[in-house]
């Protein structure tokens, strides 16, 4: 059955910001076949429509970094810096298992696509001794709510015992990460079009994983043709300790074991000098802007209008919800552009430049421009349909300035691959109410099982 999507406004976010004030977009199987002004022609055969009236039509929001688990430990270290947060949590996040990890993951999902995500991106490396199959639950939690899933896996290799932050109980040695890896891209890791799942390969951070690490996962993924992530430059406390014990920044660091490049996208690039973002926009290498977790943590505001600036991709990332705990991907809109503006002054990201970091910006990020970020012919029917006709919202002119400025608009529909995940604002998969009794389990799980350093 062909779905017909009219009546409301349509942005599409392509090339040209082509933007209907009334138009349509129909989709055929999970694909959008065809996008435009007013309501659609004629379609042959059974046709499901869809009133969009009062409504703004906008591409699936794309979250392209995220720590999944990590919403069973919200409201810890409120008042921390980077270090010292993942010191207190890190003992915390020992206690994870399949069971904690899939009631979080799922609660996470479900979040986020009720803000209007249709694909995301998690960076998983905690894997505890005797926990499980953690990697394996996350992937099935997205499953069950029903939305994209980009599956970094992680690793780390400097637990307390080797100068990092970490209990030794969560780290892996070099071997066992590689092998981990390799596991995790051979069972999940969908290369075809329109994947559901993809894999991606992901040591944590250069102040938790060997240099032997960072450069051995590099080759593994690019042997596999699987793209790259990792957390760099975040905080002014890893600049200075990248200095001390490397002698370069992060980016000189990364650079050198050849961390950037086209099938790279790294997690906050808030310390950047001018010289790497240049070579950020030489190389190809996409960010994944926080600007909710960075404020959270103090850690500083990315140069986001400089990166842009420079031809590198730029998405928004959720972060974990210990460092971001209202979890959702449509609020980073505004707070990218407010934090830019803060910065850089009014002119630094338009609303629409907002709206595109959520959807373009963070398909080029994950190597999906092709598929996601836009609504065009061909392209992958992943589509949010957003409420305005309420009291936030009334008397906003430009539905955009209303989606990005005002408060998050209450999301009507979400499509993914032209299936209904959210509809009236009701996730179709699972009942909200399961999924909150099962995460207050696993948040009463958790707090009991705190595992010594």
């Amino acid at each position: 059955m062909s779905m017909v999507i009219e009546g409301g406004a349509v942005v599409t976010v392509d090339d040209s910001g082509t933007e209907f004030a009334e138009g349509h977009v129909v989709i055929e199987g999970d694909r959008i076949a065809a996008v435009g002004s007013g309501s659609a022609p004629p379609q042959d055969g059974p046709v499901r429509r869809i009133d969009a009236s009062g409504c703004l039509v906008t591409p699936g929001l794309v979250n392209t970094h995220h720590h999944l688990y990590q919403w069973a430990t919200r409201g810890y270290a409120a008042d921390a810096t980077l270090f010292g947060w993942l010191t207190e949590l890190y003992p915390v996040w020992a206690g994870i298992d399949e069971e904690i990890t899939h009631a979080a993951a799922s609660a996470g999902l479900a979040r986020m696509a009720l803000s209007g995500c249709t694909t995301a991106a998690d960076h998983h490396y905690v894997f505890p001794r005797g926990g499980g199959d953690v990697f394996g639950a996350v992937v099935t939690a997205a499953e069950r709510i029903g939305v994209r899933l980009h599956a970094v896996r992680g690793s780390m290799d400097r637990g307390r015992s080797h100068g990092g932050l970490p209990p030794d109980s969560v780290v892996e040695d070099l071997d066992a990460a590689l092998a981990g890896t390799q596991e995790a891209i051979d069972r999940f890791h969908d290369p075809g079009p329109g994947a559901r799942v993809r894999v991606a390969v992901g040591p944590c951070s250069p102040f938790s994983v060997s240099t032997d690490l960072m450069c051995e996962a590099a080759e593994l993924a690019r042997r596999n043709g699987v793209r790259l992530h990792t957390h760099l430059a975040e905080t002014v406390d890893e600049v200075e300790q990248c200095r001390a014990e490397f002698g370069r920044t992060p980016v000189e660091y990364a650079d050198e074991l050849g961390w950037l490049g086209p099938d790279v996208w790294l997690a906050h690039t808030v310390h950047l000098s001018d010289s790497a973002i240049a070579r950020f926009g030489a190389t190809g290498t996409g960010s994944a802007h926080c600007p909710s977790s960075n404020g959270r943590l103090g850690a500083g505001v990315a140069p986001v209008r400089p990166l842009l600036d420079a031809g590198a991709p730029v998405g928004l990332g959720v972060d974990g919800v210990a460092s971001n705990e209202a979890g959702g991907l449509g609020e980073e809109m505004r707070q990218a552009l407010l934090t830019a503006r803060a910065r850089y002054g009014p002119q630094a990201l338009s609303v629409r430049d907002a709206l595109r970091l959520a959807t373009r910006g963070g398909a080029r990020c994950l190597g999906r421009d092709d598929e996601l970020g836009s609504l065009e012919p061909g392209k992958l029917a992943d589509i949010a349909v957003w409420r305005l006709d309420g009291l936030d919202h009334a008397g906003i002119a430009d539905p955009v300035a209303a989606l990005v400025l005002g408060r998050l608009p209450p999301l009507d529909r979400l499509l993914r691959g032209g299936t209904v995940v959210v509809d009236g604002g009701r996730l179709t998969s699972v009942p909200e109410t399961d999924l909150t009794q099962q995460l207050h389990r696993a948040d009463a799980r958790i707090r009991t099982r705190k595992v010594a350093a």
